[in-house]
């Protein structure tokens, strides 16, 4: 049955299929006397493909550079880039459990679900260096007196719930603020004067969800220049603030600047400008970042960029009976390659890149990244799967978010690692 137009222009919103292997078109030389209607007919397809999924055709630049991260190990100083490396087999077991983590959600407890638990037995152990294992003490001792922030969606929630277990190996949080929906989330470690903070964004940009006869629809109109109110709001709060956002933008929304419609994604509409997902990634963290830099009256020391995290669905996507049933890593030749991740990866890169540049003349706040797609493009045996409790999706797997413990725990031994080398320096400032 063929698709009307609003139909092909849906798109996936958990990501693409990863790892099923190509397909290819084209399996035999077709007689000569249709040679030609063919190939016209392939072209003509090709075209009309790349209008309603043009993230399928993108042009993957190469991997955008990042310098190696010095990272202090021992009492030697050693060169080594943290984010580039390989996944070995550690039998050490997790820092945290269930039964030791308070505060793990019951979406995030895959073993409690039956996942059988050998995921946790990974390293991530970049080249040139070896990776410590987190130091929740040594994490609390930097950040002691500060203000951490996740400005994110439900990926970057899933990082602040790994911090928490980890550092709940020392001290036991209190949660002294959730708005009604725990979207806004603020958790304090007493001993240590260390508050900890979830501020819900989508797309780290102002946006506002569309109605339909007051019915509220999953469109979106997007304001790419203007900074998200509510993150704007909490700054002066912050002193360590950790950005992410990429998933919300996968869907029919509509793009704005200056207060005027500028184009969309996924809609396919006559006399609308059709904007590809990586665009529209890369403006809004630029907004972000401008802000960030230039705003006033903030506290921030160090703004972190996390980068995108993979999907890894088979056989389908989440609504279309794809599943995550790996059960141990891929090599990187297997990984990930030509993906939409990928190179959203290299547009936030690019864009770091570019506001670590402009922020030596503005020395009130450093940027950093945290740059964990490819190691995350590695684990496609550490998302929840079917292992999980939710009621509204029930019978789905969930490919994008990751187990506690597991993989993820690894965002925050490279966040730490990146606080290491600021050190006392981040009580200095300020």
């Amino acid at each position: 049955m063929a698709m009307d137009k609003e139909a092909a222009a849906s798109p996936n919103l958990h990501g693409r299929n990863h790892i099923r292997k190509p397909t290819y078109v084209f399996t035999h030389v077709f007689p000569d006397g249709r040679t030609l209607a063919v190939m016209l007919t392939a072209v003509l397809f090709v075209l009309l493909l790349s209008t309603y999924h043009p993230e399928t055709f993108y042009h993957y630049p190469m991997q955008t550079q990042i310098s190696a991260q010095e990272v202090k190990i021992g009492h030697e100083d050693k060169l080594c880039n943290l984010f580039n490396g390989t996944w070995v087999r550690d039998f050490r077991g997790p820092i945290y459990t269930n039964i030791t983590c308070p505060t793990m959600p019951d979406s995030k407890n895959c073993g409690k679900y039956g996942k059988q638990m050998d995921y946790v037995n990974w390293k991530w152990v970049p080249h040139g260096c070896d990776m410590v294992r987190f130091e929740p003490q040594l994490f609390l001792n930097i950040v002691r007196g500060k203000t951490l922030a996740f400005a994110a969606d439900s990926i970057g929630r899933n990082q602040m719930e790994s911090l928490l277990c980890l550092l709940s190996q020392v001290e036991t949080p209190n949660k002294v603020y959730s708005d009604t929906k725990d979207k806004f989330v603020t958790w304090h470690f007493r001993s240590h004067n260390f508050t900890l903070m979830a501020l819900w964004t989508k797309f780290l940009v102002e946006a506002s969800e569309r109605e339909i006869n007051g019915t509220v629809i999953e469109m979106h109109d997007i304001h790419l220049d203007k900074l998200d109110t509510r993150l704007a709001a909490n700054l002066r709060k912050i002193n360590i603030l950790v950005i992410s956002s990429s998933r919300w933008f996968f869907r029919k929304n509509y793009l704005y600047e200056g207060g005027k419609l500028i184009g969309c994604i996924y809609c396919s509409e006559d006399a609308i400008t059709n904007f590809d997902v990586v665009t529209a990634i890369q403006r809004a963290l630029r907004t972000a970042l401008n802000n960030l830099t230039n705003y006033q009256e903030h506290e921030l020391q160090l703004t972190l960029v996390r980068t995108a995290t993979p999907a890894h669905f088979e056989n389908g996507f989440w609504n279309t009976g794809g599943y995550c049933n790996r059960t141990e890593p891929v090599g990187k030749g297997e990984a990930m390659t030509r993906t939409v991740e990928w190179a959203i990866r290299n547009a936030q890169a690019e864009e770091v890149n570019r506001a670590q540049k402009e922020s030596i003349h503005n020395r009130r706040m450093d940027i950093e990244i945290l740059d964990i797609t490819e190691a995350m493009s590695m684990r496609p045996d550490a998302h929840p799967g079917i292992h999980w409790n939710n009621k509204w999706m029930r019978g789905y797997s969930d490919c994008s978010h990751w187990c506690l413990p597991g993989p993820i725990d690894v965002w925050n031994e490279l966040l730490l690692s990146v606080l290491k080398k600021y050190g006392t320096g981040l009580h200095n400032q300020h």
